[in-house]
C-alpha cells in the first residue's frame, strides 16, 4: 500500500504529464524515490520547474493520493501502474500512456486480440446494423471490444459485445464516481461482469469536454485494430484515428454513400489512406493475419528453415524490436536497398512480416 501511495501520487503531480513522469521513473527507479529526492535534483529535468520540484517535495500529491486510496478500497477499484504486469501492454508501448489507470471490472487486458469500434453519436439505422453484424462476425476471433461508452456507435458496440459474449471495455473521460452518459448505467454494470470500465482520471473527476480527446488516445492505444462506423469529417472519431495512425495501429472504415453526412468521415479516411476499406470482419482477420496465428508452431518452424540467409537476417532483426523502419533495417542488415526490398517482399509473401504505415515492418509472432 505504501508503494501504491507513491505511485498514485506520481500521477497526481500538477503540471507533470505521463512523458515527464516516465522520465522521472526511469532515472529514480521507483515512485517513492522521486518524492524523496531533493528539489535541486528534480529541477534538472525538462518540464520540472523549481515550483513543481518544491511541490513534489512538500508532499501535496501524496495527500491527494491518500484520498484516492480510500476510494479505491471502498469501491473495489483496481489501480494499474505503468510498471505492473497487469497494465495493458499495448498501451504501455506508447509515449503518451498514462502513468496510472483506474479499472473496475473482471477481465485481464492483455488478451490475444483487441478491436476498437467507434463512430458518430447520431448513427443511422444502417450504421447500428453494421456494428452488430461486425461484432457477430468478429466473435469467432474472440477479441476484446473497446470503445468510449458514448451515445451512438460506441454504446452499440458495447451492447453487441455483451450479446455475443465478448469482453468489452469502456474508456471514460471522467472518474469512476460518475458515469457519462448516465442512461448507459445498465450497460456499464453488465460490462463489469465481462470487461469493465477504465479511466486515467481520479475518482471524483467530472466529465469535461477537454478530457475526451485524451480519452481517445487510450482507446487507440489499447487496440490491435480500430474500426470506424459512420463519422463526420471532423470530431472525436477522427482524433482517435489520428492517434491510432501515429501508434501504428491498423485502422478500418466502413464506406457509405457519397452524400451521406454520417459517412463523410469514413469515406475521407479511406480516400486519404488513413484507413482501409472494411466490408466484413473477415477483412480484419485477413489483414491482421489472425487466421495465420492458428497454424501449428511446427509449420512456422518449417517455414523459417526455408528462408535464405538474407531473409533470416531480416527476421532476426525484427525479432529484437516491435517494428523497424526500412531505413533502420537497411543500416542494420547492411543489405543494398534493392536486395532489401526484395527480401522484405519475399518474407511478407511467406506470412512472416507485416507492412505498417510509414514504411515500417513488424514480425508476425
Amino acid at each position: 500500500m505504501e508503494n501504491l501511495l507513491y505511485q498514485v501520487a506520481l500521477s497526481l503531480i500538477e503540471r507533470v504529464g505521463p512523458i515527464t513522469a516516465r522520465l522521472l521513473l526511469s532515472h529514480f527507479g521507483d515512485a517513492r524515490s522521486i518524492f524523496e529526492a531533493r528539489p535541486r535534483e528534480l529541477a534538472t529535468f525538462s518540464g520540472i520547474t523549481e515550483a513543481i520540484a518544491r511541490s513534489i517535495c512538500q508532499g501535496e500529491a501524496l495527500r491527494l493520493a491518500e484520498r484516492q486510496l480510500y476510494w479505491m478500497e471502498r469501491y473495489h477499484i483496481t489501480p494499474l501502474f505503468i510498471k505492473d504486469p497487469e497494465y495493458p501492454e499495448r498501451l504501455r508501448r506508447i509515449d503518451q500512456a498514462p502513468i496510472l489507470l483506474y479499472y473496475k471490472g473482471s477481465c485481464p487486458f492483455n488478451n490475444l486480440r483487441t478491436v476498437g469500434i467507434i463512430g458518430t453519436r447520431q448513427p443511422s439505422t444502417q450504421g447500428l446494423i453494421q456494428v452488430e453484424r461486425l461484432v457477430e462476425e468478429l466473435a469467432p476471433y474472440q477479441p476484446m471490444i473497446i470503445s468510449g461508452l458514448a451515445y451512438g456507435i460506441d454504446i452499440a458496440a458495447h451492447r453487441a459485445a455483451l450479446q455475443y459474449q465478448l469482453p468489452t471495455i469502456g474508456v471514460l473521460g471522467h472518474g469512476l464516481q460518475h458515469l457519462y452518459p448516465a442512461r448507459h448505467k445498465k450497460v456499464a454494470q453488465a460490462m463489469l461482469e465481462n470487461g469493465g470500465l477504465l479511466t486515467e482520471y481520479p475518482f471524483t473527476t467530472k466529465a469535461d469536454p477537454r478530457h475526451f480527446p485524451m480519452r481517445n488516445r487510450i482507446v487507440a492505444g489499447l487496440c490491435d485494430a480500430l474500426i470506424v462506423v459512420e463519422t463526420a469529417r471532423k470530431g472525436g472519431s477522427i482524433i482517435t484515428v489520428e492517434y491510432a495512425n501515429s501508434f501504428n495501429r491498423d485502422v478500418f472504415a466502413v464506406p457509405g454513400r457519397l452524400h451521406d453526412k454520417t459517412s463523410a468521415g469514413c469515406n475521407w479516411l479511406i480516400k486519404t489512406h488513413k484507413a482501409a476499406l472494411l466490408e466484413s470482419a473477415s477483412d480484419i482477420g485477413y489483414v491482421m493475419r489472425w487466421d495465420a496465428h492458428n497454424k501449428p508452431p511446427a509449420e512456422q518452424l518449417q517455414l523459417f528453415e526455408t528462408l535464405s540467409e538474407d531473409e533470416k537476417l531480416v527476421v532476426a532483426l525484427l525479432k529484437e524490436h516491435e517494428n523497424l523502419p526500412i531505413d533502420r533495417l537497411s543500416i542494420d542488415s547492411q543489405l543494398p536497398a534493392g536486395i532489401l526490398a526484395t527480401v522484405l517482399l519475399e518474407i511478407e509473401c511467406k506470412g512472416l512480416i507485416r507492412t505498417l504505415p510509414g514504411k515500417r515492418y513488424m514480425l508476425i509472432r
